[in-house]
Parts: structure tokens; sequence; C-alpha cells
């Protein structure tokens, strides 16, 4: 089978890449990125988005947020342009919900198939193909792209209708800012304390407070690593679609906004390219301390 592939960011690339290593042939674009590594590994490089759908039956985009999904695949040369019918377009990138209703019913109009299906676990696990894959559409199109979605991801879970995914997404967002937030405070208050905190990281993981983010961001922290896996900006752009979808449901969510006044100050501070462990760096600032080794 050959696929479209439409984003080779830092999450888009390394996915693209496994479903090559799983012996799918690909056709790729982005308006923004090089796919020189990805040619060479044998894709073939399209110039537009209405190519890439005009060459395929199944299109999958992973690009940064709601505009541009929107913009690659109804825009003008976007994939609605190119695309046949029957065919199938996979949406894995994480956007508001109610554009990827909005992009499903432009693309049913065309007689095309459509499934929101971002993604959790970041840079790491888009690069071991274990990434959490959460899915919103119909069934049949599921089953019938679930084995191609499994050479990128370890868990691949249907949670309902076109904009369940992205709901499902936002709510492991709001999880994951807020563990982070909860991680960075208690840490910061045990150094401030004069504790060391590799010693309390080792007494508690294996407790109720232990979790997998705290697995993995407190070595990150420790060591002062904040190399990007998922950067501050795109956990911002998270939250305020999670906002957004919350404030028009009548569904208040305190704990998120008060976490995003964190991030937009640490955005305030230059921070943003960071990975969001970088959140402990608030802390940091008001305690006068560093949580490392």
């Amino acid at each position: 089978m050959v696929i479209g592939f439409i984003g080779l960011g830092i999450m888009g690339r390394p996915m693209a890449k496994n479903l090559i290593k799983a012996g799918y042939k690909l056709i790729v674009y982005d308006k923004f990125a090089k796919s020189d590594d990805i040619i060479a590994l044998g894709a073939e490089k399209a110039s537009s988005n209405k190519e890439v759908a005009s060459k395929t039956d199944l299109i999958i985009t992973m690009l940064p947020n709601s505009p541009h999904v929107k913009e690659a695949i109804l825009g003008s040369g976007g994939v609605i342009e190119g695309i046949k019918s029957g065919s199938i377009v996979v949406d894995m990138s994480s956007i508001a919900p109610a554009v990827s209703q909005e992009v499903g019913a432009a693309l049913k109009a065309k007689d095309v198939s459509f499934l929101d299906a971002p993604v959790s676990g970041g840079e790491p696990k888009a690069i071991d193909g274990t990434l959490a894959i959460m899915v919103g559409g119909d069934k049949q199109v599921f089953d019938t792209v679930k084995p191609i979605l499994e050479k990128m991801g370890s868990s691949v879970v249907l949670v309902g209708d076109i904009g369940a995914g992205n709901v499902t997404k936002l709510a492991n967002q709001i999880i994951v800012a807020l563990n982070i937030a909860a991680v960075s405070e208690a840490f910061t208050l045990a150094t401030k304390a004069g504790v060391n905190p590799v010693s309390v990281f080792d007494a508690i993981k294996g407790g109720l407070a232990g979790s997998t983010v705290m697995n993995a961001k407190i070595p990150m922290i420790l060591e002062g690593n904040f190399k990007p896996g998922f950067r501050i900006e795109l956990h911002i752009k998270d939250l305020q679609n999670a906002l957004d979808t919350a404030h028009s449901l009548g569904a208040p969510i305190p704990l998120t906004a008060s976490v995003m006044e964190t991030l937009q100050a640490l955005k305030t501070d230059g921070f943003s390219a960071n990975d969001h462990s970088a959140i402990v760096r608030y802390y940091e600032k008001l305690a006068k301390i560093e949580v490392r080794k």
C-alpha cells in the first residue's frame, strides 16, 4: 500500500520512518521541513498536499494545530482538491475537536472517510513506535487502518465518533500538565528543605504518587536536560484548545487555567522551546533553588 504522509516535524518524521520500516511506500510533503532523510529511505516527495492526495488512497496528516490542518486539507492546493472518492484521511495532529468535525464533514461531502487520531508519548515514543493513539470516527474505517496505526503506536483505541479522539487528547494533556506541575512543586519543596531529590524520587516512585509522567520527567529535571520531546509552546496550544472546548461546553477547568498561566510565564521568560518538564523552572524561580542531582 502507498500512504500519503503530510507533516514531517518532530513527531511526523519518526512516525513516517516507522511506516517505511514496516514496508509501506510513502509519498510525503511538508511545506517547511526538509524531507531528504525520508526520501533517502525510499519515500517519494510530492510538491503539494493536493499531489499527495491524488496519488494515494490513505493520507495521514501530522501538523501543529487546527489552522495548519484546515489549510493542508481544505485550503487552496489542499488534500480535498486532489483526493479520490472512497479514500481515507487520518489526522494525527492534536487540534480542536470542533475543527476535526468540520474537516470530517467537508471530506464526507466528497465521499471520503475521516478519522481524528491524535497521539501521546512525545518524540521518544514516536521514534520507537510506542505512541498511544486515540481515535475518533467510524468503526469500520478504524478497523481498516488500525494495522497501519499499530506500526506507530503500542496502544490504538477507538474512543467514539469524529472529534472524540481530540477530546481524549485534551483530557490527556490536562492530566500530563497538572502532573508535571505537581511533581515540580513537590520536588522544589523537598530540595528547598534540604532533602536530596534523587532520594525523594527513589522513595516515592513505587508508591501511589508514582506515575509515568514522574518517571519520564524527573530524570530530565535532575539532569537539567530540557531538550524538547514535547515543547512548552505546544502544550500551551493544547491547553488553549482544552480551555476553549471546556468553555464552549460549560465545563470549568480551573486547575488547567492555573497551569496555563505557569506555561505563559515560562514563555515570557524565553523557555517556550524547552521540554514541558521545564515547568519546574517556574517553581525554581519562585523558590530560588534548582532541583538537580
